[in-house]
This record gives C-alpha cells, structure tokens and sequence, in this order.
C-alpha cells in the first residue's frame, strides 16, 4: 500500500485508537428525503465536530457541507436505483477525477453478493479498486443484504471476505452473532453499519458489541441524525468506541448531554 492510500486511511481510522466513528449521510441517494435528513447542511453542521469521517453523496457534500470543515470525506460514488426498484442494481455514479476534486479520503459503494446483480456489483468493486489504486484512494466496501438473506456469520463473512478479495481497503458490514469469526476471516478492518434506527441504549449496545468482537468502528447514521439529540447521541457513541465506555454509561452520558441541551456540549478534546 502507498504513502497516499496510507495517509488517507489514517485521516479514517484514528492512529492513536485505531478506530473510527463514521457519520452516514449518503440515504438519501435510494430514500430521497429520509426522515431526520430532511435539510442535511442543518442536520450535519452540529454533528461534524464528533465525526471521524463523514459519508456523504458528492450532491450533499457539494451544496450542504461547509468546504472549510476538518472531516475526512468518505464519498458515496455507487448508485443508479431507488427504493422503488431493484436496489441491487446499482452502478458506479461518480468518477474518480471527481472524487479527486472533492479531496475525498475514500469512496464508497454497495455489493451484493447473492443477488441475481452479484457479479455486476463485484465486477464494479473491482473497477473502482482499480481506479483508487491508480489515484492513491481506498475503497470501503458496503455489504448490502437484501429482503431474503439471512445476516448470519457465515453470509456476512462471505460477503466481507470476498470485497477483501478483490481488494477493498474496509468493509462496512453488519453485526451479527459469531462476529469475531467474521472479523478474524476478513484481512481488512472492518466498520459496523447502524441500519435501521433503534432505541438509543440498543445503539449503544451494538456499538460496544462490534468494538469487542473486533470491528475498528460504526459507521451510524440513522442512529445518530434521527435520535431525539443527535449531538448527545454521536458522543455517546464516541465514548464507546474510542474509550471503550460501557453501554450503561455512554447511556447515561447521552441522558445527561441531552438534558443540558445540545448547544452546550463540549467540544471534542
């Protein structure tokens, strides 16, 4: 791996915790206006304080994202379909000279390993690999499950292994039951997606989860932009990913953030 690729990682993955927490902003490119997400400039502004590394699509980072803010860009590039068709017919949307052009620190795109689509998405892995590879940029893989797979250890360690194989430099999978197999099998550091949005408390707890099977981070969106204080919330999960605080204490942090109001959290040390 080049001084390029190395440096970005770095920019994603904190060297001094070896973990990161990601904020995804990108639904809106399947969902269109996701609840929570509705303005993201607003949405996102408060929060990119707490973020490691945000994940957005280049239209949202482009019109909503201040260009002065000290974020790695983890850019969404894949796309094409919508919740109304088939979501496994994706395609690459966004070319590296433009994600260049974003100084983004990776990009981004969905594969679907099982699906009728399977080798269309891998196929389009492995093509932007390539072109990172030429230009320096990781990819993160995002191992998108479909209605009728099932998000066990031996799917999704499947799924993980294979983007590892054709060269992704992270995987963005799902928690599942025997997930330190899934991680000791994938040869590339390994994110926890936060899917749909649970209690506040349950988030917190998946979170620790992934940290002690071994993932080096969330990457949350859902779970952050749509809680009741997403300021409070996104350093509750900080709390446990960076500093290994216990659910039960993050959970009280956020009660405890979100009682005293959001605008007056801390800045991050």
């Amino acid at each position: 791996m080049d001084w390029g690729m190395q440096n970005r990682l770095s920019r994603i993955i904190k060297p001094d915790t070896g973990r990161t927490v990601m904020l995804a902003v990108d639904h809106g490119y399947f969902l269109g206006p996701t609840t929570g997400l509705e303005k993201p400039g607003d949405v996102v502004r408060p929060l990119l304080p707490y973020a490691d590394t945000l994940m957005p699509t280049r239209g949202v980072l482009r019109s909503c994202v201040d260009a002065s803010a000290d974020v790695p860009i983890c850019l969404r590039v894949s796309g094409g379909t919508s919740i109304l068709g088939d979501l496994a017919n994706e395609g690459i949307t966004v070319s590296m000279e433009d994600a260049i052009r974003l100084n983004v620190a990776a990009v981004a795109l969905s594969v679907f390993v099982g699906s009728a689509l399977e080798k269309q998405s891998l196929l389009s892995l492995a093509k932007l690999v390539d072109e990172g590879t030429q230009y320096g940029i990781p990819v993160l893989a995002v191992t998108a499950v479909g209605k009728d797979m099932v998000r066990d250890s031996r799917y999704i360690g499947l799924a993980c292994r294979i983007s590892a194989e054709l060269g992704a430099a992270v995987v963005k999978t799902y928690y599942c039951d025997g997930f330190e197999k899934v991680v000791n099998d994938c040869p590339v550091p390994i994110v926890i997606a936060g899917g749909k949005k649970i209690s506040e408390q349950d988030a917190l707890i998946l979170a620790s989860n992934g940290i002690k099977s071994g993932a080096v981070g969330v990457d949350m969106g859902r779970n952050i932009f749509q809680s009741e204080n997403p300021v409070a919330m996104i350093q509750a999960v900080r709390a446990v990913v960076h500093n290994d605080e216990a659910p039960d204490k993050a959970y009280d942090m956020y009660q405890t953030l979100a009682a005293e109001g959001s605008d007056k959290t801390p800045e991050p040390a």
